[in-house]
């Protein structure tokens, strides 16, 4: 005898269909030496990594528009949110490998695509096949720093970054066009070649073995000098003061410690092994 067919649930059907289907995000991780699967994503640390992509994303639209100014707020705030995301999820213990994809995608376009877009639409597209080479440079050298900064993660020292972070580097080449758009520096030809030298050279830095500090013995869960504090009052006042320029001076300072501690390094060492000679 043939059954009677409910509209309703045919309706359902074509109903479910005719919707593009994305599935739960599922992951498997270690709890107490077993695999287990955990399905959803963490909200907190996510929703600041998508800010960074979004402020990231701004500062595309922004530099390709001529608006400089708003391009390197787009990049300091994607800078900010970035360093947030990962100690969220660290103090919330709210880690996930979703999380770190994430994240380095974000990174990616925020401190990748977008500076290298920015500076060749300030000034590296009138010098041709130079200006587009050296932006490609910087963007290839950031995806690069972010594969091996993956790949090596955890089996590093914590206390060092291999290579120029890509917020830094992203900061440097961008605040550099911040600071000349805010004071009305008219590109000539040689600011052009320079910045085109500049940016492939901190391109470089990025995918370089000189090492950087990394900040992250830092602790805020834990207690610090009065002096310490009192130090980041200071330095938020002389920020807010001239953000433009202190903070590319701080850019540059910090992207320069890498090869200056090298080089020391190297001094030192070529030093001491003269000292053994002479005392054999």
């Amino acid at each position: 005898m043939p059954t009677e067919k409910n509209p309703q649930s045919d309706e359902a059907h074509e109903l479910d269909e005719s919707f593009i289907p994305i599935d739960e995000h599922e992951e498997f991780v270690s709890q107490d030496g077993k695999k287990i699967s955990r399905k959803g994503i963490y909200l907190l640390p996510n929703l600041l990594t998508l800010g960074a992509l979004f402020a990231g994303f701004y500062a595309i639209i922004a530099g390709m528009n001529g608006n400089f100014n708003a391009a390197g707020w787009a990049i300091l705030i994607a800078a900010i949110l970035d360093g947030l995301d990962g100690r969220v999820a660290r103090l919330t213990n709210t880690q996930s490998s979703f999380g770190e994809q994430f994240d380095s995608l974000a990174d990616m376009v925020s401190f990748g695509v977008a500076p290298a877009l920015i500076v060749f639409s300030w000034t590296l597209s009138s010098i041709g096949n130079a200006g587009w080479a050296a932006s490609f440079i910087f963007m290839s050298c950031a995806a690069l720093r972010l594969a091996r900064f993956n790949v090596q993660l955890g089996t590093v020292d914590k206390r060092f970054f291999m290579g120029l972070q890509s917020p830094v580097a992203a900061g440097l080449v961008t605040f550099v066009v911040w600071v000349a758009y805010k004071y009305e520096v008219q590109p000539s030809v040689w600011l052009s070649g320079a910045t085109a030298g500049l940016t492939a050279f901190v391109g470089l830095l990025m995918v370089s073995n000189y090492r950087y500090y990394s900040f992250k013995e830092i602790h805020f869960k834990g207690t610090v000098p009065y002096v310490v504090f009192l130090m980041a009052v200071v330095l938020l006042v002389v920020i807010a003061q001239r953000p433009h320029e202190v903070l590319l001076t701080m850019c540059v300072v910090y992207a320069l410690s890498g090869p200056v501690i090298a080089m020391y390094r190297k001094v030192s060492a070529r030093k001491r092994k003269t000292g053994r000679d002479s005392a054999a």
